[in-house]
């Protein structure tokens, strides 16, 4: 090899940045998230292997993938492996089964319907990216965004729109760290400082222990016969519970709350942020889904806080309006923030306990949207 092509060999990598100028712009955008995940700690967890992955996906002739040009390279292995499997959101689920505690929902079970209407916003940003011209497929990808359930998210776009993953999951993510930024003056648009200030009494119906091991179990059968395209999901997180309800594996529930979660985590981050090659992401579209499922973030939290007034009115002041925000999913984050709200108008208010039954209300209304949606569109398609 003469000094030329050694020169040209060193060098490729500039010049390929030289000739895909955009590549500049996604090492900026990588740069950014992981500012974001260490300077402001919004979901480090997320954000930061995403924002790596991301960077490395910019880098030209990286020799990881994912792609054709590099079918064995690491990223190539852990997209066909955890992503197009459906593996890594999977195994998180578990984790989050595994802390998740039902019982506030179990002691109140009318939150149920909470976590119900925190869902609209899923189904209306359907009908709207629908008029915009997308796809019914991509539509329905975009619309699980509202849940802000990165896992949820994934699953179903990978389902209906794997070319739509990355901006999926990166809106996913994104909008889940900025939950404490984005909910709030929605919060305070829509209840007055009265509603807020409304203290719910918490005598919580006992719930044994028997019937924290039967929830997880019936939700599965009931939730498999209805919605079988939420099963995977579904199941999942009831596993994760019921390792943790059933007092017996302690070494299985630590491990899903701690090992399992973490190495599914990085290894989905790495490889969803692997995914954003300026190639694919830099697109009008792009900016589309994520204007689309901020809106569908948005649309669930008002209709969760309306229906939070709705049942203000009908408990006659009894119930806070602000525990309709926390049934958009988002656990534990979006609960500890209906509890802050309040807390902030009377430091002796404590509604965290029935914002937290609104919250499991919701992520379990998230998957079971998720998986509606899977059974409408591939049916239709």
């Amino acid at each position: 090899m003469d000094l030329n092509q050694l020169l040209l060999e060193l060098t490729k990598g500039l010049a390929g940045i030289v000739q895909s100028p955009g590549n500049l712009i996604m090492l900026a955008v990588g740069a950014g998230l992981i500012y974001l995940a260490v300077s402001r700690e919004y979901e480090p967890v997320l954000l930061l292997p995403i924002g790596f992955g991301c960077i490395l996906a910019n880098i030209p002739l990286n020799g990881m993938g994912p792609s054709a040009d590099y079918p064995h390279g690491m990223f190539t292995v852990l997209y066909e492996a955890g992503i197009m499997t459906e593996l890594f959101p999977l195994l998180i689920f578990v984790g989050v089964g595994a802390m998740i505690d039902f019982s506030p929902l179990l002691a109140q079970p009318k939150m149920v319907l909470l976590g119900a209407a925190g869902q609209f916003g899923i189904f209306g940003t359907l009908v709207l990216a629908t008029l915009l011209g997308f796809p019914l497929n991509q539509a329905a990808s975009i619309g699980v965004i509202g849940a802000i359930d990165g896992p949820t998210s994934i699953f179903v776009a990978t389902k209906l729109a794997p070319e739509l993953l990355a901006p999926i999951a990166v809106a996913a993510y994104s909008y889940m760290s900025l939950i404490p930024i984005i909910q709030p003056p929605i919060m305070k648009l829509l209840t007055t400082r009265e509603e807020r200030m409304i203290r719910m009494d918490y005598a919580p119906r006992p719930v044994s222990q028997r019937a924290k091991i039967i929830f997880p179990i019936a939700v599965i059968v009931v939730v498999g016969l209805l919605v079988p395209d939420a099963t995977p999901l579904i199941s999942m997180l009831m596993l994760g519970n019921l390792l943790k309800e059933s007092g017996v594996v302690e070494r299985l529930n630590k491990a899903s709350q701690n090992e399992i979660i973490n190495i599914a985590t990085l290894f989905l981050g790495l490889t969803v942020g692997s995914t954003m090659a300026a190639a694919s992401f830099l697109k009008l579209e792009t900016l589309a889904v994520l204007a689309l499922g901020l809106i569908a973030f948005v649309l669930d939290t008002v209709a969760g806080l309306l229906f939070g007034k709705l049942f203000s009115r009908l408990s006659g002041g009894k119930i806070n309006p602000l525990i309709g925000a926390a049934g958009i999913s988002a656990f534990p984050m979006a609960g500890r923030l209906a509890a802050r709200v309040a807390a902030d108008e009377d430091f002796d208010n404590f509604i965290l306990m029935h914002a937290m039954g609104a919250n499991t209300a919701g992520q379990l209304g998230s998957v079971m949207a998720g998986g509606v949606l899977l059974a409408l569109v591939l049916g239709i398609m």
